[in-house]
């Protein structure tokens, strides 16, 4: 790596306390959107590590928009740019599906969207310095951490910060909100409830691998009157993943937080480019990085069943009118939360194992989707996207029911009907 020079733990502070939160008008969104990738007649059939490298330079050869990235498991992702209208980030991201899934079809592969993986164990099929740092990381703290590299999926919202001052823009307030509205965007569009082809017991059990992990990464920050402090103070004190070389593997220290990174200066001092590549390695739902990323949301099924979280997303987050209400509407469950962090929490949990079966998020989720929908055409919104939100909010959250639901349906009533078979032999 370049030499660059090293910079002193305030240096450091001051840097992270100007980028986390970029403040101004709402006026951009943005999705990053992941599928498991899967043999296209036979997805309980993993996928062979030359036909993934294969598939990535086909797709790369792509004109796309989106940045097209692939996940330590193989896991296809797509990043759109950053969008000025909700509208804007439909159509673009739709194009470059058009182009890439025709493109995995003729290759014989398939794209699904789970928030776990239903058929096969973890399996890594990357072996970048990064992955393997992280794999020997996370393997300290058991078994979730590769389920997590190599098995999960899922939707991300990223909205603007909001406005410095005090309101229902304010970037204080979207920060509570997107904690607390994280519990039941969790809850509502919960679609990984098995593994291995066992139910787990869990609606989103994608969820439940994210909070199994080490809890000084991917748990949320303390709530407070001042997000910027809270985000800087989780961040050099959270452990250090991988400390990069030149050549050769990545170390993967223990026990070491990058405050204490930057006061011994071992094994090399840091620099600001270290910091920044750290923030990268930290997972909490919702990671401010000048704007807000929502990381809680499964992959959804289907070509288009990404584009209902990000409508819903964005309308709570960007509609002045909408906002408002979404904060008086969840507020409340700050009492079920407590003092525990995101998504360790009494909330989460709930929206973990229940979905919308629990009374207090389906009331939430109800008048949530309610306010997003008169929303909609605010923001401009397409009558197709305008009859996705509703057709879900009928289908599911109006009768207290999520994706994955369908999913334990389908495989019970698979079960009920091996049963009959045998009883009729």
């Amino acid at each position: 790596m370049p030499v660059r020079p090293a910079v002193t733990e305030a240096e450091l502070e001051a840097h992270l306390h100007g980028i986390c939160f970029k403040t101004g008008p709402p006026r951009r969104i943005g999705v990053e959107i992941e599928w498991l990738v899967h043999d296209a007649r036979n997805p309980r059939c993993p996928v062979e590590p030359a036909r993934l490298q294969h598939a990535a330079a086909t797709l790369r050869a792509l004109p796309l928009s989106s940045l097209l990235t692939f996940e330590p498991g193989g896991q296809l992702e797509l990043s759109s740019l950053p969008a000025t209208s909700l509208t804007e980030c439909i159509e673009s991201v739709t194009a470059d599906l058009a182009l890439v899934r025709p493109a995995m079809l003729a290759m014989g592969l398939g794209m699904a969207g789970h928030g776990h993986n239903p058929w096969h164990p973890p399996r890594r099929v990357l072996t970048d310095p990064r992955y393997n740092a992280m794999e020997t990381y996370f393997d300290r703290w058991g078994a979730a951490g590769r389920s997590m590299m190599c098995a999960t999926a899922s939707v991300q919202v990223c909205v603007d910060a909001g406005y410095e001052e005090p309101g229902p823009l304010g970037h204080g307030r979207r920060w509570l909100l997107a904690h607390l509205l994280g519990a039941v965007l969790a809850a509502a569009f919960a679609n990984s409830p098995t593994s291995e082809g066992c139910p787990t017991g869990y609606r989103t059990t994608r969820q439940v691998v994210w909070s199994q992990l080490d809890p000084g990464r991917t748990l949320a920050p303390p709530q407070g009157p001042d997000p910027r402090t809270s985000w800087v103070r989780y961040v050099l004190d959270a452990p250090v993943m991988c400390i990069r070389t030149d050549d050769g593997p990545w170390d993967a220290p223990e026990g070491l937080t990058f405050r204490e990174w930057v006061r011994t200066g071992m094994p090399r001092p840091p620099t600001r480019e270290d910091l920044d590549y750290h923030v990268t390695t930290l997972f909490p739902p919702v990671r401010p990085r000048g704007h807000l990323e929502l990381r809680m949301i499964d992959a959804q099924s289907g070509d288009a069943g990404w584009i209902v979280p990000l409508a819903v997303t964005a309308a709570l987050f960007d509609d002045p009118e909408a906002t408002e209400r979404a904060y008086r509407i969840v507020k409340p469950l700050a009492e079920t939360a407590g003092s525990r962090p995101a998504p360790r929490n009494p909330l989460w949990r709930h929206a973990a194992r229940g979905a919308l079966t629990d009374p207090e998020l389906h009331a939430a989720a109800v008048a949530c989707f309610a306010a997003a929908q008169e929303a909609l055409p605010r923001l401009g919104a397409s009558r197709e996207v305008r009859a996705a939100v509703a057709e879900f909010t009928e289908r599911y959250v109006a009768r207290g029911r999520c994706p994955a639901d369908d999913h334990l349906d389908a495989l019970y009533a698979a079960e009920g009907d091996l049963t009959l078979g045998k009883d009729s032999q």
